[in-house]
């Protein structure tokens, strides 16, 4: 188990050993996290270098009185993203071809779909699903849309688009276990 404690104490110390441990363990959660608040890869990478940026220099402020040390780099990356949205960072999330794509709900959740080989365990999942909860479900995590986002592009009311979510994830883990 990653001792995330003793990592940012060594980082305070300057141990560039122990910034790239905590980097190789959770950057590419990081940059997930990052992604979800920005809605943009590129960007969300940028965020989480400037964090570990921070993370490095300010390792020594880290206090385990007042928290754990995996969710204080999470809260410095989380709180850099909220800053990038604040600061116009969504401005241009998509190239017009992209968003053309994005609007037309078939071409974003087909793409998903057939790009999942065809013996595979979560595609004869999906394909048991109803319509509405596999859509949901593919827009969600493939094309990272929000509950609102999808219910926007289902055409549905908010809360029937989070309903179709949960149910369509219930109904793939039943039949992925």
């Amino acid at each position: 188990m990653f001792d995330y404690v003793e990592a940012l104490d060594a980082c305070s110390r300057g141990d560039r050993e122990a910034l790239k441990r905590l980097y190789d363990v959770e950057a590419a959660r990081l940059v997930s996290v990052a992604q979800r608040i920005v809605r943009r890869r590129e960007l969300a990478e940028d965020i989480v270098h400037d964090a570990f940026v921070q993370i490095w220099t300010k390792a020594g402020s880290f206090d385990p009185e007042l928290g754990s040390a995996r969710g204080w780099i999470y809260t410095i990356v989380r709180n850099r993203a909220l800053n990038a949205v604040r600061d116009g960072g969504r401005i241009d999330l998509m190239d017009p071809a992209t968003l053309a794509a994005f609007t037309d709900r078939s071409a974003v959740i087909d793409d998903a779909f057939v790009q999942l080989d065809s013996s595979s365990r979560l595609r004869r999942c999906l394909e048991g699903m109803e319509q509405e909860k596999r859509d949901s479900v593919l827009l969600s995590y493939v094309a990272g849309c929000s509950h609102g986002e999808i219910a926007g592009v289902l055409g549905v009311p908010l809360g029937t688009a989070k309903s179709w979510v949960r149910r369509g994830l219930t109904a793939l883990k039943d039949c992925m276990s």
